[in-house]
């Protein structure tokens, strides 16, 4: 169990064995939430020259938040079994648990020149098309299925938007008004399909534009998709 001044130091750069590691925190300019008591690092690493990760949960307590730094260069593909395996750790049974903990996304603020962090406690990731997903269970009673898909930055593709208009091509930069415009009334849940070879700093840069969306009538989706 770590203070939370120690914990943002180690965010930074490990060193073991004389050999110091460093993970390239994402970008973004979300503030929501800036400090956090009660804390376990985790870390996963980029090996440029190997494109390899390592993952390091030497320091993880169960009954403490968890602050997991990703390397932004990183693609879901290597990060997707990580993701899984620390949702599992988090909701599973076990001996010593803390209902209260959560795990949060570390990231770097330029803004603030200081870290924020991104709650992902409750999401569970599918190794799977939101499609496919969906063909196989029943959505939520009286809400319209709209399937977020994200190819890359430029490229995100809005399925089931309204009766009247199927699909609407988007970009990182416009796929929030897009949202906005078209569903200003209507309930909706939004599924949220990735690429798996977008990198771990593409994924954030798409969920810190996804907390400006505040509309009563939409809930975003608990289950993400990554797959190819």
């Amino acid at each position: 169990m770590k203070h939370l001044l120690t914990a943002l130091i180690l965010i930074i750069s490990l060193s073991s064995c004389g050999n110091e590691r460093i993970v390239q925190l994402p970008e973004t300019q979300n503030k929501d939430i800036l400090e956090i008591n009660d804390v376990s690092s985790i870390y996963l690493f980029y090996d440029e020259a190997k494109d390899s990760v390592e993952f390091n949960r030497k320091n993880m307590i169960s009954t403490t938040n968890w602050l997991v730094a990703i390397d932004k260069r990183i693609n879901l593909k290597q990060t997707l079994p990580h993701l899984q395996y620390l949702h599992e750790k988090r909701h599973g049974d076990g001996m010593h648990k803390n209902e209260a903990a959560r795990n949060y996304f570390s990231c770097s603020n330029p803004d603030i020149k200081n870290l924020a962090f991104i709650d992902f406690t409750d999401t569970k990731f599918i190794e799977e098309s939101a499609s496919m997903h969906q063909s196989k269970s029943s959505s939520l009673l009286g809400k319209r299925s709209v399937i977020l898909e994200f190819l890359s930055q430029n490229e995100i593709t809005i399925h089931n938007i309204s009766d009247s208009l199927s699909m609407i091509k988007s970009s990182k930069f416009s796929f929030i008004n897009d949202i906005k415009s078209n569903l200003k009334t209507e309930d909706a849940i939004l599924k949220l399909d990735f690429n798996n070879l977008l990198t771990f700093q593409d994924y954030i840069d798409i969920k810190s534009e996804l907390l400006k969306l505040n509309m009563n009538n939409l809930i975003i989706s608990d289950k993400e998709f990554i797959h190819n």
